[in-house]
């Protein structure tokens, strides 16, 4: 942080700290307190308050009318929209101050509309984008766009959508996609008078040798599953019954499938990051695993996963 002659402090807002970064603008009717650390080329619009215990990174923009409490932190690039409403304690009474404060992060580049509420102690990832008036009850994935009260998942930032090709009869068919080494799979399916049949096979149409399977089941619809990524496992994904959306992200491309046939399947290889949901209530999703299960092989924080796949390229 630099001194406060680096940032623009209007000569109607009240900054009493000297933890302002270069090129920061705080304008007029502002509040900010004299713990709080605010970034460079930030941007805090008029009537905004901003209190001690609160950390504002590079590059962020509060829009009039938000109130920062103790225990915030708002990562580099966070937009935050007119009027949103943060708290920290779930249960506030007048002059009671012995409850822990509650901590609210939202990640990098994540933006938050217009009137949405974000209640104490959730966290909204990297990314992701609230809609306006959205009330935030659970924390949100990476990337995540959630709308609605309570707030639900209804899609992916820059995830797009891909629909599954016609079924192959005799042989299955396999297309890359935009994400590096995910692979969708047309399996064969024979129908007859006696029922239909689809199939595949190991080292073939699933290209490696399964040592494990799970079937992901009774899931609500507003659950999200997956969420990391695998270090060595590889993974082919089936959905046996119902539908289910599955995102793929390399880090750098990102894009949704729809399971909703049983001879399709999609192909995982590893440091993909996984991530399942708009389940159906009669959903049954079949997963084939190359590995034992390890924890180890598992990366369950986004930022990490960017991290390794961006050394890694």
């Amino acid at each position: 942080m630099t001194s406060q002659t680096a940032a623009f402090l209007h000569p109607l807002a009240d900054v009493q700290s000297d933890r302002i970064g270069a090129g920061t603008r705080v304008w007029q009717f502002c509040v900010v307190l004299p713990g709080a650390a605010i970034g460079s080329d930030c941007n805090i619009c008029s009537h905004c308050f901003i209190e001690n215990e609160v950390v504002v990174g590079d590059r962020v923009t509060v829009k009039s009318g938000v109130q920062l409490w103790d225990g915030i932190t708002l990562d580099d690039e966070a937009f935050i929209g007119p009027n949103v409403t943060f708290s920290n304690d779930k249960f506030p009474r007048s002059k009671q101050f012995d409850r822990p404060v509650l901590t609210t992060h939202i990640g990098r580049g994540a933006s938050v509309g217009a009137g949405a509420t974000i209640l104490p102690g959730v966290s909204v990832g990297s990314g992701a984008m609230v809609g306006a008036g959205a009330v935030v009850t659970r924390s949100v994935p990476a990337n995540a766009i959630v709308v609605g009260n309570p707030a639900r998942i209804v899609g992916y930032v820059d995830a797009g959508s891909s629909a599954a090709r016609e079924p192959a009869i005799a042989s299955p068919v396999a297309s890359e996609t935009a994400v590096r080494g995910v692979r969708l799979v047309t399996l064969p399916r024979i129908a007859d008078i006696r029922g239909s049949l689809s199939v595949g096979e190991f080292e073939r149409a699933v290209p490696f040798a399964a040592k494990r399977y799970f079937l992901v089941f009774d899931v609500p619809s507003i659950e999200t599953r997956g969420e990391h990524a695998h270090r060595a496992c590889e993974q082919f994904l089936v959905c046996v019954r119902g539908s289910v959306s599955v995102v793929a992200d390399d880090g750098t491309n990102r894009q949704e499938f729809l399971l909703d046939r049983l001879e399709i399947g999609l192909y995982f290889p590893p440091m993909i990051w996984g991530i399942q949901y708009r389940y159906s209530p009669d959903a049954v999703l079949l997963v084939f695993a190359s590995h034992f299960y390890d924890s180890a092989d598992y990366i369950r924080d986004y930022d990490e996963f960017l991290s390794l796949a961006q050394s890694a390229a």
